[in-house]
Order: C-alpha cells, then sequence, then structure tokens
C-alpha cells in the first residue's frame, strides 16, 4: 500500500539522532528557529508541548507518559520545522493535501485503530501528539503518500537514499537556522541532532499501525 511504503520511508527520515555541526538562532530573538525566512515562535512551540502536557496530565498514565517524553520541546520543534521541510518538497512537486482528503485519512485511521478515542491514546502514547494536534499528523501522512507516489518511492534502500536526498535538497534550500536553545539542524538526516527520544520513529507511521509495531 502506497500509505505503509510512504511511511515507512518517511519515518526513516526522523529515525536517528546526528552529530550537528551549525548553530544559529542568535540573530532571531523570540524565535525557535527560522525557516525559509519565516519564524516559529517560542510562543508557538511552548503552545504546543503545553497541549501535549495537559493532555499527558489526563491521562491515566500521565507519569509514565510525561518521563517518557522529558525532552518535548525539542521533538516539537523537530516536528514543526520537519512539516515545512514537508511543505516544500510538496510544493516543489505541486501536491496539495485537500481538507477533504485529510478528513477522509483520519476516518480511515480511526476505523483501524478502533474508534476516535483509541487513536487519540495511541497518538499520545506512542507519539506525543495532543487530540487537537491530529490533523497536523493525518496531513503529514497525506503529503508524504502523495510524494512518495509522485517520485516513485519504495520502501526499499534505494527508495529511501532516493527520498532522503528530496528532503536533504529541500532542507538545504530553506536555509534552516535554530536557536541554539534548542540545538542544531542537520539537513543530511533532516531533523535537529541535540536529543534521541526512542518513540521519534514513529513520528510519521501509520497512526491505525504504531501501536502493533511498538
Amino acid at each position: 500500500m502506497h500509505r505503509r511504503t510512504a511511511l515507512s520511508v518517511s519515518a526513516a527520515l526522523l529515525a536517528a539522532a546526528p552529530l550537528l555541526t551549525a548553530c544559529g538562532g542568535e540573530a532571531h530573538p523570540g524565535a525557535a528557529a527560522v525557516v525559509g525566512g519565516e519564524r516559529i515562535e517560542v510562543s508557538s512551540l511552548q503552545a504546543q508541548v503545553e497541549d501535549v502536557r495537559a493532555a499527558q496530565q489526563a491521562s491515566p498514565q500521565a507519569e509514565q507518559l510525561i518521563e517518557a517524553t522529558g525532552d518535548l520541546s525539542r521533538e516539537k520543534l523537530n516536528v514543526m520545522i520537519f512539516d515545512r521541510v514537508v511543505d516544500r518538497v510538496a510544493e516543489d512537486n505541486g501536491i496539495t493535501a485537500s481538507r477533504a482528503e485529510i478528513q477522509q485519512a483520519r476516518d480511515e485511521f480511526t476505523q483501524q485503530s478502533g474508534g476516535a478515542e483509541q487513536l487519540a491514546a495511541t497518538l499520545l502514547q506512542q507519539q506525543g501528539v495532543a487530540p487537537d494536534q491530529i490533523d497536523g499528523v493525518v496531513r503529514r501522512t497525506v503529503l508524504m503518500n502523495k510524494i512518495a507516489a509522485k517520485l516513485g518511492v519504495e520502501n526499499t534502500p534505494e527508495g529511501q537514499k532516493k527520498l532522503t536526498e528530496v528532503f536533504t535538497a529541500a532542507s538545504k534550500d530553506l536555509g534552516i537556522d535554530v536557536n541554539p536553545r534548542f540545538g542544531t539542524w542537520d539537513d543530511a538526516k533532516i531533523q535537529l541532532g541535540t536529543f534521541s527520544a526512542p518513540w521519534l520513529r514513529r513520528i510519521t507511521q501509520d497512526p491505525a499501525t504504531a501501536e502493533a509495531g511498538a
């Protein structure tokens, strides 16, 4: 299936935590990062973190969930930057994700997960995603599926290499500058390299199969 192929390959893009050499952000006070000339405000990042913490605290497994996502600020910033790289690759390839496509994909994931509550619980546990952030995960999934299909990417080492090259080129083109407080960005690996979360590999995995793959 195109969905699982694309998700497996795109998840690999976020799976490593490389050492980095570049740094920046000092010229952009108040910004967590600047991507393609557009700021990701620290306040926007913090709002995402607070959403997740609120959802975690409401869970019966609150202590366990919070402990497993101790580096949540960097994780969320990583995703926020990566989403912008996805957007650039999608734009370069004439790809969009309509509201209808996102809703259809979310409905499929909900059904496969056994209901909306189970989907939300799985995403919170496996990916550190708050309920109001689910559409963002689904949108990324739709775009990654379309990108993989457009580029003819299969779930093979060669396919992953091709996809990584495309994303690396887009990442470089965006000139990503991260506030040193949060680390630095590696264009080759398309992610922040100052942290390593064991659940990060599922960041773009099919929400319906994430728990089964745990």
